[in-house]
């Protein structure tokens, strides 16, 4: 066999696999088989929660709602008569769907320019920071993971001005953003994580 037939066999196999470190983990409902199959995230989780004070089972919540825990998520694209492709709904990207803007001024508040939203220690730190401001600028406690996830969703200024009020499906996934984070809370409970 030659040379290029095997590195092209080669390729295709390897292609084959999927999204290496961007697929997402088999144990979405679960905190803590989630925690044992990438421990890694488990711990940025950690230490996003000894800087910023926001519990670990709340930022899996929203990263679940957000990206389902697939580092390169980004917005369906758009189109025109149902055809032509004009782009994406927003320049939401990575795990916690980061918008352009406010990961830019995440990147210059914290002096981080290298920091990647698709890297899951940087998107569990912004997601930290994110929270950290909107509890000062909002009161909303870091625990709330319903408000919070309003906030984070409609933006602090969206938040205050009550623009959720008048997205009832926005509020039914805020709801359930919440369950999630009280049931991650209670699994990691009982592992003793």
């Amino acid at each position: 066999m030659s040379r290029l037939l095997r590195a092209s066999v080669l390729f295709l196999l390897l292609a084959s696999c999927g999204g290496g470190k961007f697929s997402a983990p088999r144990e979405l409902d679960d905190a803590c088989g989630l925690a044992r199959e990438r421990p890694s995230y488990f711990r940025a989780m950690q230490a996003t929660e000894s800087r910023w004070g926001v519990p670990v089972p709340v930022q899996m919540a929203m990263i679940h709602q957000e990206s389902r825990f697939v580092g390169n998520a980004r917005t369906p694209h758009q189109y025109v008569l149902g055809i032509i492709p004009v782009g994406r709904q927003s320049s939401a990207y990575g795990y916690a769907q980061a918008l352009d803007g406010t990961w830019e001024e995440y990147q210059d508040d914290q002096n981080r320019g290298g920091a990647r939203r698709d890297r899951i220690r940087d998107a569990t730190d912004f997601i930290g920071w994110y929270m950290d401001q909107t509890t000062e600028s909002l009161g909303i406690p870091k625990s709330d993971a319903r408000n919070q996830y309003l906030a984070y969703h409609e933006g602090r200024t969206g938040y205050a001005r009550g623009s959720y009020r008048a997205k009832p499906w926005l509020m039914t996934v805020a709801d359930r953003v919440a369950a999630r984070a009280a049931m991650y809370g209670a699994q990691l409970n009982r592992c003793g994580r």
